[in-house]
């Protein structure tokens, strides 16, 4: 059996980070393994081409959430990266830490060096940043970010009339106060994508000391007692284990992690012992606390004014975003998920923004999977980003090739429900009622401007409601009854076994979650290091 000091499960937004910070010193040997394969479909490296990375096989586990009774029964499709890089790999490329508040409220909790102050220079670690070093970012760092390549007026007369509905313009949205309306930053250097894999593993992955291992499908942790101390992993049908001296790390996602947890025996006892599964740890929070971004996806029609829809639609305006990027590495090929984002609240009475829009200058019937439409027309998606609804992700099978079910339960509490119908009527005002918009004479294409009533928004967004891919919290961080870690990452009562990944937040983050988890990585490699 080969043994190494640190075993890494999962090569993913967390995973690659770790695999860089861990192999540093020539004396740990590490291994990372990841089910999925090397980063080399060219689509990953385009940023628009996430269109073509989700969904498919290739590069994403392609799960499904369980119908939602609180969506109309709704079933949404779940992206999760399965490559190098993981999510980072075929995300939207957004980046935003999120608010001070929102690490506070960690601190807050009983998790020590959880605050804004210890995360902020983990972030800034990681960061190389186009717009220079100040006091809350860096350069020189793994992760290059940089400022949109492509800007279209229609997002200038909607940051101009979120301003006229009391959004302020902003420039930076990560200095802790993200109140307001501005352009995104990507993780793109040179219009190219910059995944974790590309960022920290690519430049040390012939290191001697670390070994890399790809399609690879594990089958369990192994235990001595309640010591974490081997893998078993299928490799083209082949079993193989691996032994760790030191420690082992799941880095799997919120989904890969807790159902690597509960196959392994850590989980809630009943619910193991139905499926067969000898318990090893009663931890009745493995797969709770599930978090995540519902977006809804109205849709405005504008007239004197040029979106993407048509361009995009002929065959002369996709040559010519092609020769755009090709040459110039500029233009619509170097987009991310969304170009203007603002932050926003959803009532006077809310002490920090729990509103995120991501407004895109394209428009379709369902994302990725129909065409755009054939006029003129936008999305000014918005979600709320302190959802109170909580989900969870179970098992069916001790066999970890069989998916686990994702239960979501969106818009299970009144707050939710409230708060979706709130955020869409501010799209509405600020699309319909601004002077800034009136010369464009929009048309609320959907939901539909005949719907006033707070439920029967809420009922006929549901069903044009997508996820953002956030998913968050299934390992908890805490102390309480339902947490899985402590505050150093550290399985409870099990040795040498640690979660840093997304799954790992007690609360989710206001905003996009892929530059947090890079952040966990960073400081969880520190403590795994005893720095």
């Amino acid at each position: 059996m080969d043994t190494f000091d640190y075993i890494i499960l999962g090569a993913g937004s967390a995973g690659c980070v770790l695999a860089n910070r861990l192999s540093e010193n020539p004396n740990n040997k590490v291994l990372l393994i990841e089910a999925g394969g090397k980063d080399t479909y060219p689509w990953i490296h385009i940023p628009v081409g996430y269109y073509k990375t989700m969904h498919n096989p290739k590069t994403d586990w392609c799960y499904k959430t369980e119908p939602d009774e609180t969506m109309e029964g709704v079933s949404i499709p779940y992206p999760r990266g399965k490559t190098l890089g993981g999510s980072s790999s075929i995300n939207g490329l957004l980046y935003i830490r999120g608010q001070e508040e929102d690490y506070n409220v960690w601190r807050q909790l009983g998790n020590t060096g959880w605050g804004w102050n210890d995360v902020l220079p983990y972030f800034i670690k990681a960061e190389n940043q186009e717009r220079g070093e100040n006091e809350f970012h860096g350069v020189g760092g793994p992760l290059s970010v940089s400022d949109i390549r492509v800007k279209l007026p229609i997002l200038d007369v909607f940051r101009n009339a979120a301003k006229e509905a009391g959004i302020p313009s902003v420039k930076d949205f990560n200095t802790g106060d993200n109140f307001g309306c501005g352009y995104f930053q990507v993780t793109e250097k040179n219009g190219l994508r910059c995944s974790t894999a590309v960022g920290y593993l690519n430049p040390v992955k012939h290191r001697k000391n670390l070994k890399i291992e790809t399609n690879c499908h594990v089958e369990k942790i192994n235990f001595e007692g309640k010591k974490a101390t081997s893998v078993s992993y299928w490799k083209k049908d082949k079993s193989f284990n691996v032994k760790s001296n030191k420690e082992i790390i799941l880095s799997a996602g919120s989904i890969g992690s807790t159902q690597l947890l509960q196959v392994s025996g850590i989980g809630e006892a009943s619910k193991l012992k139905q499926l067969g599964i000898d318990v090893i740890n009663d931890l009745v929070g493995v797969g709770k606390n599930l978090q995540d971004h519902l977006m809804f996806r109205p849709v405005y029609r504008v007239k004197n004014i040029k979106t993407l829809n048509k361009k995009i639609n002929s065959i002369f305006g996709k040559l010519m975003i092609g020769m755009e990027y090709v040459f110039l590495r500029k233009g619509p090929m170097t987009m991310g998920a969304s170009q203007l984002c603002a932050f926003a609240k959803s009532d006077s009475s809310r002490a920090t923004p729990n509103l995120q829009f991501h407004v895109q200058p394209v428009s379709m019937d369902k994302l990725g999977a129909s065409d755009l439409h054939d006029f003129d027309a936008f999305t000014p998606t918005v979600a709320n980003i302190r959802p109170t609804s909580r989900g969870e992700i179970n098992i069916s099978s001790k066999d970890s090739r069989e998916y686990p079910k994702i239960k979501m339960n969106y818009l299970s509490t009144d707050d939710d429900r409230k708060v979706a119908a709130d955020g869409l009527r501010l799209a509405r005002r600020i699309v319909m009622e601004t002077e800034e918009f009136k010369q464009y004479e929009p048309e609320e294409h959907r939901p539909g401007i005949h719907l006033k009533d707070d439920e029967e928004l809420v009922k006929a967004s549901s069903h044009f409601a997508q996820t953002i891919f956030h998913p968050v919290g299934t390992c908890k961080m805490g102390n309480d009854e339902n947490s899985v870690v402590n505050d150093q990452l550290k399985v409870h009562g099990i040795e040498n076994l640690r979660v840093i990944d997304a799954s790992i937040m007690p609360n989710i983050t206001s905003g996009n979650t892929n530059a947090p988890t890079i952040m966990i990585a960073e400081k969880g490699a520190d403590m795994i290091l005893g720095k």
